[in-house]
């Protein structure tokens, strides 16, 4: 990295998209500085005028520069410090693709119906869970075997994109019915997660489990009766 380069990451430590680009910056071992949001009470004015669409996080500052959405933000990484290993995007266009392919199909099917089975209830939450299992069957096959991670050898984006919601899962397991997430169900998932967590990158990331329920538990996000 340059001399004048300044990172700065907007960040709320619950987000698992934010986690995503703090891991990747830490892969890659590049400076940076995180300033904390008050996400659900009082965004700062900051994160308003740099995320004017979609006020969220992660924001990814690079020299005053801000670039948003997690996806965005981790290609954005790669390409910037491409000189720097691992690359989380593969070199070759057609494993490129397939890696963008399985990180939008994480995002669509896998957060996206992970975050109406946490929010919801009745109908849409039933949907949600089923179509949590159905994408997490599918990721089940794609990872395991002679490969350690779902690119292959090395940790890569796709790896970076769903290993976050992990501290979610052994959080609601026990207090919201996600007892299908299991061990059992999805031996290579979590075998794989088990190693990525046992990364330095990903332990210092992700947020431990108590301080996540505690956070769920004192806004009564968590239901035993679920």
């Amino acid at each position: 990295m340059a001399k004048n380069d300044e990172v700065i990451m907007l960040d709320f430590w619950l987000s698992p998209y934010a986690r995503r680009v703090q891991i990747a910056l830490e892969e890659k071992g590049i400076k940076y500085e995180i300033k904390e949001e008050d996400l659900p009470n009082n965004k700062s004015t900051l994160l308003l005028q740099l995320n004017p669409v979609y006020k969220k996080v992660p924001v990814l500052i690079h020299n005053g520069k801000p670039i948003c959405e997690s996806l965005v933000v981790l290609e954005y990484i790669d390409e910037v410090w491409n000189h720097k290993s691992p690359s989380l995007l593969p070199s070759d266009p057609y494993h490129r693709a397939q890696a963008r392919f399985w990180a939008d199909y994480v995002d669509k099917k896998i957060y996206d119906n992970a975050m109406k089975f946490f929010k919801t209830e009745g109908e849409e939450k039933e949907d949600g869970k089923k179509g949590l299992i159905e994408g997490l069957k599918v990721m089940e096959e794609q990872v395991g075997g002679d490969r350690t991670y779902f690119g292959g050898d090395n940790i890569g984006l796709v790896d970076v994109i769903l290993v976050p919601l992990f501290s979610w899962f052994y959080v609601y397991k026990f207090t919201n019915n996600l007892n299908f997430v299991s061990q059992e169900s999805f031996p290579n998932l979590f075998a794989w997660a088990k190693k990525c967590t046992e990364r330095d990158s990903v332990s210092k990331c992700i947020p431990k489990e108590q301080k996540v329920f505690e956070h769920f538990q004192q806004r009564n996000l968590l239901n035993s009766d679920q």
